[in-house]
């Protein structure tokens, strides 16, 4: 099934305003962060990052950026929600949870989410051999009229049913396909979702741990930002630069400037 590509007037031009902005000068992935660290507000900086996500070989997702991330590189948080809650709500881009962390939410441009989901449709299609309606309900009834990162199952059953009938296995598609998580703690409500993203969460973790022990190991656990960021991690895709710059923006490292260039930091529980 292809995802429908009707959409209003003032989405299309919302995305196309979006698409026009051209990748900040910068961008190339192999410039250093040092030279990358701050940003003048929330746009460039996503616009950056995106183009310095990450290359993963068998892995199929689209370039997405941490909250943290964001706060690491503009200077004023407030800006950042600020502005991160303006785009949200043009339908620029949208924000998921992600488990983990409490605190930890990635960011994605609508397009490439969109994307992201067509693929996930394609392969449950494929699975069940057959054209599946509640899908395009999804985004067309769900996803451009509900910007917030969770929904409860009844308002998600009414939304849908502007489609069409829904059933219970309709849910269950939706959750299987990725594109849907149940909250724990209250299983009638959920999670917008990223499909897919599963081994880099897990990545996520993994190379967070192994850069806090690559410092903690150092006499005064800290070094040169330029020394660090030419080491290769053994236990995640995701390249170092990106995990700095989570690490620092979620308040477990620091930056300190000296004569001799940046340094990173521990910082002391």
């Amino acid at each position: 099934m292809e995802i429908s590509k009707s959409s209003s007037t003032s989405r299309k031009r919302q995305r196309g305003e979006v698409e026009a902005i051209p990748e900040p000068q910068g961008s190339n992935p192999s410039l250093s962060l040092e030279d990358n660290l701050i940003f003048s507000d929330t746009m460039v900086a996503l616009r950056m990052m995106r183009g310095q996500f990450p290359h993963i070989d068998k892995v199929t997702v689209e370039p997405f950026i941490l909250r943290s991330q964001l706060y690491s590189s503009v200077k004023d948080r407030t800006q950042v929600d600020r502005e991160l809650e303006s785009l949200k709500r043009e339908k620029v881009l949208r924000i998921f949870k992600l488990n983990t962390g409490q605190d930890d939410h990635a960011v994605m441009f609508m397009e490439d989410y969109l994307n992201q989901m067509k693929r996930a449709v394609k392969s449950m299609e494929a699975k069940k051999q057959s054209v599946l309606p509640v899908f395009e309900w999804f985004e067309v009834h769900v996803i451009h009229s509900k910007p917030e990162p969770c929904i409860g199952h009844q308002e998600l059953c009414s939304l849908l049913s502007i489609g069409g009938k829904v059933k219970e296995d309709d849910i269950s598609l939706l959750i299987n396909a990725g594109l849907l998580t149940r909250q724990l703690i209250d299983p009638d409500m959920y999670w917008f979702a990223i499909p897919n993203i599963g081994s880099l969460l897990k990545a996520l973790t993994q190379g967070r741990k192994e850069v806090m022990s690559l410092l903690n190991r150092k006499k005064y656990k800290e070094m040169m930002l330029g020394v660090v960021e030419k080491k290769r991690l053994r236990f995640s895709p995701l390249d170092i630069r990106f995990h700095l710059r989570d690490l620092l923006g979620s308040g477990h490292l620091k930056t300190l400037h000296t004569p001799g260039g940046i340094v990173i930091r521990v910082v002391k529980d």
